[in-house]
């Protein structure tokens, strides 16, 4: 009788699994950092120039300067040859083309349909306003160098061309001035573009508040003696051509800031906040 010997079943064991690799300390320390501030203002300043209308737009600066300064040298007459009656004849279409580029600025991100993809990459859209508002403060103020320059330029032409000496009859702070006339004039345009969030809206709201509007106040107080002390109260316009063509005094920067609070901060502050609440599309 023979016996069978079985050898003995193995039960197999289940294989351990390797140990998760843990990332090591300075890796899982590390934070992402926003986009710097300087990197934004940079994107929204090369916006302006990339399309062929934003590009003929900023162009549109250098060349308004250069045709009112021909202008002023064929058509003034000699004793008006000098570096105010430039700065005069400049400054006039830029007050109208820079809140337009302020307003493109803030509008195009609507009107072409970036603003997913922008609010996207930048989620916090407070920072990317304030880059827009830099960036068409940065172009305000190069183009009144621009302008100075320029006018300087026709001042010494104009007076070598009619035999006079040249007349520098603008000082630093009337200079000052105009330049803080068109950052508030740029500064409405952007406030008009957060309001309205379409080109053709706020480049119409903003014709009737420069056009429309100082012609209705002037007739008022004209025809309304009740309201002519209270004009340069509520008049923005009024208020802003002061720092044209006159010394500015305590009761004048009073008169400014409160229209400009009326006109422009609070009208700004509810155009931001319905930009940070508001759905985009």
């Amino acid at each position: 009788m023979t016996t069978q010997i079985q050898a003995p079943t193995q039960t197999p064991t289940p294989a351990t699994p390797a140990p998760a690799r843990t990332p090591s300390a300075p890796a899982a320390a590390r934070a992402v950092r926003p986009i710097p501030t300087t990197r934004l203002v940079g994107v929204e300043l090369r916006k302006m120039f990339d399309t062929r209308a934003g590009f003929w737009l900023m162009a549109s600066v250098g060349i308004v300067a250069v045709l009112a300064t021909a202008a002023v040298i064929i058509w003034a007459p000699d004793e008006a040859i000098t570096q105010n009656t430039f700065s005069t004849a400049i400054g006039m279409p830029l007050s109208i083309v820079l809140p337009i580029i302020a307003i493109l600025s803030v509008t195009s991100e609507y009107s072409q349909r970036t603003g997913l993809t922008t609010y996207t990459l930048v989620p916090w859209r407070g920072r990317v306003m304030t880059a827009k508002v830099v960036a068409t403060l940065l172009v305000g103020v190069a183009a009144m160098f621009v302008a100075l320059a320029v006018g300087a330029l026709g001042n010494v032409v104009g007076s070598a061309i009619t035999g006079l000496d040249a007349t520098w009859d603008i000082t630093l702070t009337q200079f000052g001035n105009i330049v803080l006339a068109n950052v508030l004039g740029m500064l409405m345009g952007s406030m008009l573009g957060v309001l309205f969030r379409s080109s053709a809206g706020a480049i119409v709201g903003y014709f009737v508040y420069s056009l429309v509007l100082p012609v209705a106040f002037g007739t008022l107080a004209a025809f309304q003696e009740w309201f002519r002390d209270l004009q340069p109260w509520v008049d923005v316009n009024f208020a802003v051509t002061r720092l044209y063509d006159q010394t500015m005094t305590a009761e004048y920067w009073q008169q400014l800031g409160v229209s400009t609070l009326v006109w422009l901060w609070i009208p700004l502050a509810l155009g931001l906040r319905a930009v940070l609440r508001a759905e985009v599309k």
